[in-house]
């Protein structure tokens, strides 16, 4: 794949038609936090049909499950068979509000995507085919205060065994959609009198307002403003069995390493977006601004910083094209695969904000013209879903044990 299709180009122009009318009006109301995320994207769902796609893929995998057939689709409900219809609206979102595509992809990739591989029929059934309609908002919980990049290793919360079920205690912190979240996945350590860090991971169901469950208000944070990030707290929390995730080997560790090759693949779609903006942005301004009795596009340090800016567009567009490529050929990137791809587009997408804010001057550090929030937004890359450090270093043991 070296370019769009025309039928992609439809979808992308449908899609950022949307955007124009629906998010781009509401803009200073979701970056103030005056506005959640949830409603806006539900709109989208059902004016697309991505609903319905969702609702009918569930079904169909469910049919498949119950013939014996059930190996090898676990994202068929999140992707509805179309690998157009799943990146271009992430990339179109985040050339306005990258911060919607975080709310969004963490309640649909993260959450519903770990119920619908770790879960039974009846725990897809009961939790993950609201999510996967956005009829439900979901948050997947792993990150804490004293654990971050060493998330397995450090993660203190615990569940203890108690009669036919499990009391749940902990912390969890930087959880997306948590203020909000209706379904929370939970990870923690099996509490059996084993060292801390030589604990089995489990990977809990909890609902909103479960006793003892508390979700914080949303955190003050440096961008993705449209996107609600807060703290969980749980004191004794009494969960049943039924709501443990079990299936598939490994436990909840290989469960969450499946998500974050999920996530980080995805950074590259949401990386393309930002870069795709602010390189438009820029070289309109160029066109525009004048100095010295001229356009400072004529201004070669000035072409040079949009020359770089479309060289990284255009590598940053060949790692989506090779991942939609995959996608149709039924592979998944392995864990180094994707933290290479998030390492290379995460940087570039910071590295062209910051030099559309460059460009822009004092103009690109107010927020009137909008690089400034892209630049606060593109940061975030290279921290969420493991930092750029953690990325080198699944990247670098990969190559050396070859």
């Amino acid at each position: 794949m070296i370019e769009w299709s025309a039928e992609d180009l439809m979808i992308r122009d449908a899609v950022r038609g949307w955007i124009d009318a629906q998010v781009r009006p509401r803009l200073e109301e979701l970056e103030s936090g005056e506005l959640p995320p949830y409603d806006l994207i539900r709109d989208l769902y059902k004016t697309f049909g991505m609903d319905e796609m969702a609702r009918s893929s569930f079904h169909a995998r469910a049919e498949r499950a119950e013939a014996g057939d059930d190996t090898g689709r676990e994202e068929d409900g999140a992707r509805g068979g179309n690998a157009a219809m799943s990146m271009l609206p992430i990339i179109e979102l985040c050339r306005v509000a990258p911060g919607l595509v975080s709310a969004m992809g963490v309640s649909l990739g993260l959450a519903a995507g770990t119920i619908m591989k770790r879960g039974t029929a009846e725990q897809r059934r009961r939790w993950a085919l609201d999510l996967l309609t956005f009829e439900k908002v979901g948050a997947w919980a792993i990150t804490e205060p004293n654990s971050g990049s060493d998330a397995f290793g450090g993660m203190q919360a615990t569940a203890r065994e108690a009669g036919d079920g499990y009391v749940l205690n902990g912390g969890k912190t930087f959880i997306t959609n948590g203020p909000y979240a209706d379904t929370i996945v939970f990870y923690c350590k099996l509490d059996d009198g084993r060292d801390p860090r030589d604990r089995e991971i489990l990977t809990f169901v909890l609902d909103r307002g479960m006793p003892g469950l508390e979700q914080t208000r949303p955190l003050r944070k440096m961008g993705l403003h449209s996107s609600p990030t807060g703290e969980l707290f749980l004191d004794d929390v009494k969960v049943g069995r039924d709501r443990l995730l079990a299936a598939g080997s490994g436990g909840g560790k290989e469960s969450a390493k499946q998500n974050f090759v999920t996530e980080r693949a995805g950074v590259a779609a949401m990386s393309l977006g930002v870069i795709e903006e602010c390189l438009a942005l820029s070289v309109d301004y160029a066109r525009k601004r004048e100095l010295w009795g001229q356009r400072i596009g004529d201004f070669q340090l000035i072409q040079l910083k949009l020359a770089k800016m479309e060289v990284a567009r255009l590598n940053v567009q060949n790692l989506v094209f090779r991942h939609i490529e995959m996608q149709k050929a039924g592979r998944t990137p392995t864990l180094a695969e994707a933290s290479a791809m998030k390492l290379y587009s995460a940087q570039a997408a910071s590295e062209v904000a910051m030099e559309a804010v460059q460009l822009f001057g004092g103009n690109g550090y107010m927020s009137e013209y909008r690089v400034e929030q892209l630049a606060r937004d593109a940061k975030s890359f290279q921290i969420y879903a493991g930092t750029d450090e953690i990325q080198v270093t699944h990247i670098a043991k990969d190559l050396l044990a070859r």
